[in-house]
């Protein structure tokens, strides 16, 4: 490989990164379908990179040339974004209307205004949290990627003007220094605060810069076909590979966001010097179409999904399904299509292109309709009016706060807090006048204690749990540190040392945990401690009190069916045969307590579904506050349960 000098004169069109957008967002959307490509997120990253080569190139070529202007570059960017999002942001705001409760009209509408002014990743940053809303319940949560990319390109021509003006000898050393900084901070913000890591838009420059870097030559140039041909094929091959093999639980960005920012840097930069057989598959025209619609279609796809899964508005199925990621798909594109012939093209170019000072008039006044609106309705709470007030009571549980009933931050320790925090004296306080019982888990041992508290006076519950960490001795580091060092601690340090009457056990399980499951409890049972095992939870495709407001709305009572999971039956139905026949541990199944024998004080929770779990607590309080978490009085009322079966001490 040789190098060759400084920046192209010109900037050609190559139809080639059309096709590596169309792969980008592609990833995102069957991503975002629940398809077997788990880490399609990694679409995002290489749309950062395509970006940053494509718009350094544009800037860097007219610095050279004397020609570069700041408003001429805000125009080039208000013409590429504004007018596609403005319209998606209409139309969603428009079915939120109808379809969302007051809550989540109120918080829509924030989201709204968050993204019309590119600061959309600040506001779910700052509410991302182990209990917030789920993402399907955000239909403008993508637009997180679109405020990182506008926020970079406030400061970055600034940046490279202050360079070229001040030490124009220094801007390569410049470029490569951020790039490798904000590398650093991202990989060391990742094992830190991970969601931080993902909205921060500093920590994601490294990846803009990336192409950056390409577009100015600033490494060796791939010469030769077959030079080129193994460098678009590795590229490639970095870019699927992580997409099929990353999952949500890979930590991310960071350096695993690595290996697609280099395929996107490969396959752009064998294109500079010739073709290959890669970037013929991408300049397909297919494939070149799908690219030219990828800012509509990642604009698109989200809503239509989110709105598809809470309303029905395309297909009568369940989320998930096969035929409602058809569905969304066709829509996707559809909408993608008529959004790129009739909003995009029309700003850019063609005759009908308006001049700048129309263009800053049409889209200043859409701002400014768009923002009233938002604020208006945010100020009335969502106009709770439209609706029942039967539902507008399930609405109120959208913003429950189970923190103080599940000593979150004291003896439940999550994200936002570590290990140190945990309250030893407190969560595991010890009282020789009653039997001694300690419950582990995550979350959803967390959701037992205030139940067990209320029902169970006469016994001790201690207290150790910890978000999204199951209770294993010898995890793999990734798991997290604050995990590792809870159940070192518990299983190193305080069980050999302290007497316990028996473990309460509870997680979210899945098959692939039943292993390590086991070899937990028979360390448990080494150490002369009965084991109490809880199974996995009723579950929800959305939160339940949402389920329950759309069945109050609509008055049907068979949406809440609908939306009820039934995986882990199956999940219960198999830890049950192990706990009994192999493990030889007590059992305590969710679903048998509250679904299938109907205890008396259960029955009592009307109404039920046809499929016999209740969906309210008590009368007005639904069992759940999410997809899978109690309410304090649906935890009090299992812990009833197992007491009218004799289940506790």
């Amino acid at each position: 490989m040789t190098a060759l000098p400084g920046p192209k004169p010109k900037i050609a069109y190559r139809p080639d990164i059309d096709g590596l957008r169309a792969i980008a967002v592609l990833l995102v959307v069957f991503d975002h379908l629940r398809t077997r490509i788990l880490g399609g997120y990694i679409g995002v990253d290489v749309f950062f990179v395509i970006s940053g080569y494509l718009i350094s190139s544009v800037i860097l070529t007219e610095m050279d040339a004397g020609k570069f202007s700041i408003v001429n570059f805000y125009e080039r960017r208000i013409r590429r974004i504004f007018p596609a999002l403005i319209v998606m942001l209409v139309g969603s705001a428009a079915m939120a209307w109808f379809c969302f409760a007051p809550s989540e009209l109120d918080a829509f509408m924030r989201s709204m205004l968050a993204a019309l002014f590119s600061v959309s990743n600040f506001l779910f940053w700052h509410q991302a949290g182990y209990f917030d809303a789920p993402s399907a319940l955000k239909p403008l949560l993508h637009t997180w990627s679109l405020a990182v990319e506008e926020q970079f390109y406030i400061f970055f021509p600034l940046f490279l003007m202050i360079v070229r003006r001040w030490l124009p000898s220094r801007l390569k050393i410049a470029i490569w220094t951020i790039t490798g900084v904000t590398f650093l901070l991202a990989c060391v913000e990742v094992r830190r605060d991970p969601t931080a890591a993902f909205f921060f838009a500093p920590l994601r420059a490294w990846e803009l810069l990336i192409g950056t870097i390409v577009s100015q030559r600033y490494l060796p140039a791939i010469v030769g076909r077959i030079g080129r041909n193994l460098a678009s094929l590795t590229g490639l091959l970095l870019i699927l590979i992580p997409a099929v093999k990353y999952s949500a639980t890979t930590p991310f960005p960071g350096l695993a966001a690595l290996p697609p920012c280099l395929g996107a840097a490969l396959i752009i930069a064998s294109g500079e010097t010739g073709g290959s057989f890669v970037g013929r598959i991408l300049a397909w025209r297919p494939m070149v179409f799908v690219g030219l619609i990828s800012y509509s279609l990642y604009l698109w796809h989200w809503p239509i999904l989110v709105f598809q899964n809470i309303s029905y508005i395309l297909v009568n199925a369940p989320p998930g399904s096969k035929s409602v990621k058809v569905a969304v798909f066709a829509a996707s594109i559809l909408v993608a299509t008529l959004s790129w012939a009739f909003v995009e093209t029309p700003f850019r170019k063609g005759r009908f292109r308006p001049a700048r000072r129309p263009l800053f008039l049409v889209n200043g006044a859409a701002v400014a309709v768009v923002a009233v609106a938002g604020i208006l309705v945010a100020a009335a709470h969502g106009f709770p009016a439209r609706f029942p007030p039967t539902a507008i009571e399930m609405d109120r549980y959208a913003t429950y706060d189970p923190s103080a009933a599940f000593r979150e931050n004291v003896c439940f320790i999550n994200a936002h807090n570590t290990f140190a925090d945990f309250d030893k004296a407190r969560c595991l306080a010890d009282d020789p006048t009653r039997k001694h019982y300690l419950l582990i888990g995550d979350s959803h041992a967390a959701q037992l204690y205030p139940g067990l508290l209320k029902v169970f006076p006469e016994l001790n519950i201690s207290q150790a749990n910890t978000a999204s960490c199951r209770p294993f001795l010898d995890q793999p580091a990734a798991i997290g540190a604050d995990c590792l060092a809870m159940w070192n601690f518990i299983y190193r340090d305080y069980l050999p040392r302290h007497h316990v009457d028996g473990i309460i056990i509870a997680g979210r399980w899945g098959d692939s945990e039943f292993a390590d499951l086991g070899r937990n409890i028979d360390l448990i049972k080494q150490l002369g401690i009965p084991v109490i095992l809880f199974g996995p939870m009723i579950e929800y495709d959305m939160p339940q009190p949402h389920v329950l407001f759309i069945s109050l709305r609509d008055r049907d009572p068979g949406i809440v069916d609908r939306h009820r999971t039934n995986e882990n039956l199956q999940v219960d139905k198999r830890l049950a045969e192990l706990a009994r026949k192999t493990w030889k541990v007590r059992y305590i199944s969710v679903y048998e307590d509250l679904c299938a024998s109907q205890p008396e004080m259960v029955a009592k929770a009307q109404p039920e579904t046809s499929a016999g779990c209740p969906v309210y607590a008590v009368p007005g309080v639904p069992l759940l506050f999410d997809t899978d978490h109690f309410t304090v009085e649906g935890s009090v009322l299992l812990a009833d349960a197992i007491k009218a079966r004799n289940q506790l001490p």
